[in-house]
């Protein structure tokens, strides 16, 4: 092969299903590498996660592990969580499309040297606001450490690096999880006993051990050996540094408890004067409805928007998704194929989002708004329905979450809409389509 021919080919490898374009390497582990990207319709940057099929199938428990991770980065959006914005792949290769966060590790600000106590009050609010939203989930991240703890352009914590979390069925018949998992200067005594712990009061230790690093900038627990480092943290052994306030030497001595049934809880944190200092609520995943458009009749588009066949594909077919692949349960379906008339389409939505209780508005001819009345775990659930015209016949109607709880979304999808729209689906995303009966058999009253 000439050397014209392997650039072609260098070239044609970073673009990732036509939807992004992979720039430099960000990180190496042993079976990923993690690419700047940029998504080709926004020139928005990602961060890419690119996993080798072949090397995860070799290894007993790997493929169970991506299969969690995707099942939990799913689960926990946060403002204060790296979010995974979609799974792809291809014969050979896993793609995780995440969000890029661009001010690196929060073990590098904290190699510089220790953090004043209200540069690590504020990191140390954002740490536990996301590991309550996650533990709310279910979820027990197991491996909190400040290398997971990346820093945003604006200075804001985002927990990342969900490879060894837990979820409730990973849970033993004694309602513990026995899977020893960690970095040992970070792990709690209760995981390295061996005799099944509660992964929630786990991460809380590991949190304990984070408040001492940010404010001391050497760890509480460190040995040449690893034997003596256990040692000390069987017994919770550690000097707490001169400069540490009286508030913050309390708060860590009670994070740091080797009885994790003594270990102080995250609503008895968020209670503690030194906690409640300076203290915000983090600000909320919101996207902006689309403005509202003052259309008149001469104005209005008699057609909905054109829904290319690329798209088409990419949105309906497992193929371009493979999350399905590694999730037990059917992922809540957010778009949709329809033979129905567009017009017929709209009615249906606004019919379906007044019988569910929420506020409807039809923002642009073929879009339509749906706000709940009622406060959720996040607000006030927003959704935009649109719906685009994919061939003659044929429309896609496309849903999106604007602001409100992802559980709340999947469960509007799957309870609300799904049963209300069934006279005017063809297929949802994931379901294989049923073909429209013939004319003759819709005379007859057979469907083939």
């Amino acid at each position: 092969m000439g050397m014209e021919a392997e650039e072609a080919v260098r070239e044609v490898r970073k673009m990732v299903l036509g939807k992004y374009e992979m720039g430099r390497v960000l990180g190496k582990g042993t079976f990923s590498k993690v690419y700047h990207g940029r998504e080709l319709s926004s020139g928005e940057s990602v961060a890419i996660k690119v996993i080798d099929k072949e090397k995860i199938r070799r290894e007993a428990g790997l493929m169970e592990q991506i299969q969690r991770e995707i099942a939990v980065m799913r689960l926990v959006r946060h403002p204060n969580v790296v979010e995974l914005r979609e799974v792809m792949a291809t014969r050979s290769r896993i793609f995780f499309v995440m969000e890029f966060v661009r001010g690196g590790e929060l073990f590098a600000r904290v190699a510089q040297g220790r953090l004043s106590e209200d540069q690590a009050r504020r990191y140390f609010h954002q740490l536990i606001s996301a590991v309550d939203f996650c533990h709310s989930r279910g979820v027990s991240h197991r491996d909190l450490k400040p290398e997971n703890l990346l820093l945003d352009e604006h200075g804001d914590l985002k927990v990342s690096d969900f490879g060894l979390s837990a979820l409730p069925e990973q849970l033993c018949h004694d309602g513990l999880l026995h899977t020893q998992c960690g970095t040992p200067a970070y792990v709690a005594p209760e995981i390295l006993r061996c005799r099944g712990y509660d992964g929630a009061k786990a991460d809380l230790w590991s949190c304990g051990v984070i408040l001492f690093v940010l404010l001391a900038g050497f760890l509480p627990f460190q040995d040449e050996s690893l034997t003596r480092m256990y040692r000390k943290v069987f017994k919770a052994e550690y000097e707490v540094p001169p400069w540490f306030s009286g508030e913050a030497r309390r708060l860590v001595s009670r994070l740091l408890v080797v009885d994790p049934g003594k270990r102080v809880s995250i609503p008895a944190i968020m209670q503690l004067p030194w906690f409640k200092k300076g203290c915000c609520r983090p600000r909320p995943i919101h996207i902006p409805p689309p403005p509202l458009h003052s259309e008149d009749e001469d104005t209005k588009p008699a057609t909905p928007r054109f829904y290319n066949a690329f798209e088409l594909i990419s949105s309906m077919a497992t193929g371009f998704d493979l999350s399905t692949l590694f999730e037990s349960r059917r992922k809540a379906g957010t778009v949709f194929t329809s033979r129905s008339p567009a017009a017929a389409i709209v009615e249906g939505l606004e019919r379906v989002g007044r019988a569910l209780g929420f506020e409807v508005e039809r923002t642009e001819s073929y879009k339509v708004t749906m706000e709940g009345k009622t406060e959720g775990r996040k607000g006030q659930l927003a959704v935009t329905a649109e719906v685009f015209e994919a061939a003659a016949g044929v429309a896609v109607v496309e849903f999106s979450k604007s602001s409100g709880d992802t559980l709340e979304y999947t469960k509007f999808c799957e309870e609300g809409v799904r049963p209300g729209l069934k006279n005017i689906v063809w297929a949802w995303q994931g379901d294989d389509p049923t073909p429209p009966p013939a004319a003759g058999d819709r005379l007859k009253g057979t469907v083939r």
